[in-house]
């Protein structure tokens, strides 16, 4: 493993106040090392360079933590909208395993690394779905379920209909 990476990305999150396991970092850099493996096949991301991986990628989707403290504290379900590469989902995942998550995205290809991302750093109680946020929202089971919705791209309207009313709602914009 890259000490350059530990070394980076244990300072970043000492700012937003997330500690992880010798284990957590190396699922990290394992999670870089099949994003660039696959985003040699397919276009999953333009940031590619090991540090602003770590800043705006993984530091990034962690950031959450300082709009929601008790995330990972409690049995909470997540859905992130629009995943793509899996940001923010998988990080969160990986920072707070007790969290329940769901990575939804339209594009059956990205599906296929979000699942082998899972496997490959043996991830529980995360599933990658197949599927368009409009579809997802008005699906009588989707809706109302999540404590947590996230999503890089989409509009309120969307994300509110898979979360459990007005409970919690965050949208994030990284960039």
């Amino acid at each position: 493993m890259d000490e350059k990476f530990v070394c980076q990305l244990k300072e970043e999150l000492k700012q937003i106040d997330v500690e992880l396991t010798e284990r957590q970092i190396e699922q990290f850099y394992n999670y870089y090392e099949l994003l660039i493996h696959w985003n040699s096949m397919i276009n999953l991301t333009a940031i590619t360079q090991l540090d602003e991986v770590v800043t705006k990628h993984f530091v990034d989707s962690l950031s959450l933590k300082k709009i929601i403290v008790d995330i990972g504290q409690k049995s909470q379900s997540l859905i992130d909208v629009g995943t793509g590469a899996g940001f923010p989902g998988i990080p969160l995942k990986i920072a707070f395993p007790e969290l329940k998550i769901t990575l939804l995205d339209s594009l059956n290809k990205r599906v296929k690394f979000l699942n082998e991302v899972v496997e490959t750093l043996q991830l529980d109680n995360i599933t990658a779905v197949h599927g368009r946020a409009e579809d997802y929202g008005r699906d009588n089971v989707s809706r109302e379920t999540f404590d947590i919705c996230v999503s890089l791209i989409y509009a309120c309207r969307i994300l509110y209909a898979v979360c459990k009313g007005w409970r919690l709602f965050c949208s994030l914009q990284i960039g």
